[in-house]
């Protein structure tokens, strides 16, 4: 007998109205911190080292990289930690799909 993945219990999970409601609330959120991880993996870079560029603490990166911190970053914030990564923030805005 196989294990379920991760999609496989994703996509069960969904079928509960209450939970497919939260994850559509929750998904900026994540997204955002994907990207911000991404960026500084493909900086080559380690939180520490991010934290250094930034003139704070791994801790405070570390907050900033988690979905479960307290508070939503400040836009200065992810625009610091953008260019101490060596990219440039980039705002776009698309249509809701209304379809989903």
């Amino acid at each position: 007998m196989t294990r379920p993945t991760f999609e496989d219990f994703k996509k069960k999970a969904l079928q509960d109205k209450a939970v497919a409601a939260e994850y559509e609330v929750l998904k900026p959120e994540y997204a955002l911190r994907e990207q911000l991880i991404k960026m500084r993996c493909a900086a080559g870079l380690t939180q520490e080292e991010i934290a250094v560029r930034m003139g704070t603490k791994k801790a405070s990166i570390s907050r900033l990289e988690s979905v479960h911190a307290a508070h939503s970053p400040r836009l200065e914030t992810i625009e610091k930690y953008a260019r101490a990564a060596g990219f440039a923030l980039d705002i776009r805005f698309k249509p809701e799909d209304h379809h989903a």
